[in-house]
């Protein structure tokens, strides 16, 4: 188990404006990521280094956002004016969360602007929409080592930390951890008590800038 990426929902400012001034604040471009045709989403992402990436995301006007639980939770947070959404860990083997959250993964893909497409199965999209702390879980299919957001072109950052608003045994239990040494690999998780809805407060990176946290 390991950090895949994180996810950002665009504000009222839209995708493009979204990214850009991420971008500044950076010292690094994104990249154009395509469409998610089963969830009615769309993003941009910067690449980052230990097989990672930051992905800013957009709903769209199409009838999968409105059925697809990522696309709500897309929508959702972008009405609340945009920012952290959540983040999300990367697994060989799905089945104990199957069994542990009692359904089964669902298909998810992105094609890329060139016709290619990356395709993943995930799960607990409907867990981060009840709390917002928890992350989602995914496995990327076989054969898409080349296609993986954080190979599209040289990293020159990394995410170096997540503080997330909320319960670190919650966490835990939610990844099957419990009270075991087991932790999420390439990832400093801190922790703070929510004054609010938990989740995302923070992301600091290792940039061309210094550390920056958003």
């Amino acid at each position: 188990m390991r950090l895949d990426h994180v996810s950002y929902a665009v504000g009222p400012e839209g995708l493009v404006a979204t990214a850009d001034k991420i971008a500044q604040q950076l010292g690094i471009n994104w990249v154009n990521g395509g469409i998610h045709p089963r969830f009615g989403t769309r993003n941009l992402f910067f690449p980052m280094k230990n097989r990672q990436y930051f992905e800013i995301v957009e709903v769209l006007e199409h009838p999968a956002a409105e059925k697809a639980p990522f696309g709500q939770a897309v929508r959702a947070r972008s009405k609340m004016g945009g920012g952290w959404m959540g983040w999300v860990v990367s697994v060989d083997d799905m089945t104990p969360f199957e069994e542990r959250l009692d359904r089964r993964a669902v298909p998810g893909g992105r094609t890329f602007p060139d016709g290619r497409t990356l395709e993943w199965e995930q799960i607990g999209i409907k867990g981060l929409i009840a709390d917002p702390q928890v992350p989602y879980i995914l496995r990327w299919l076989e054969d898409t080592e080349d296609l993986h957001p954080s190979q599209a072109e040289p990293a020159n950052a990394s995410i170096e930390s997540i503080t997330i608003a909320g319960n670190r045994p919650r966490v835990r239990d939610w990844l099957g951890l419990g009270d075991t040494d087991e932790l999420v690999d390439d990832l400093n998780i801190k922790y703070l008590a929510p004054s609010g809805t938990p989740g995302i407060a923070e992301v600091s990176f290792s940039t061309p800038k210094g550390t920056v946290t958003i």
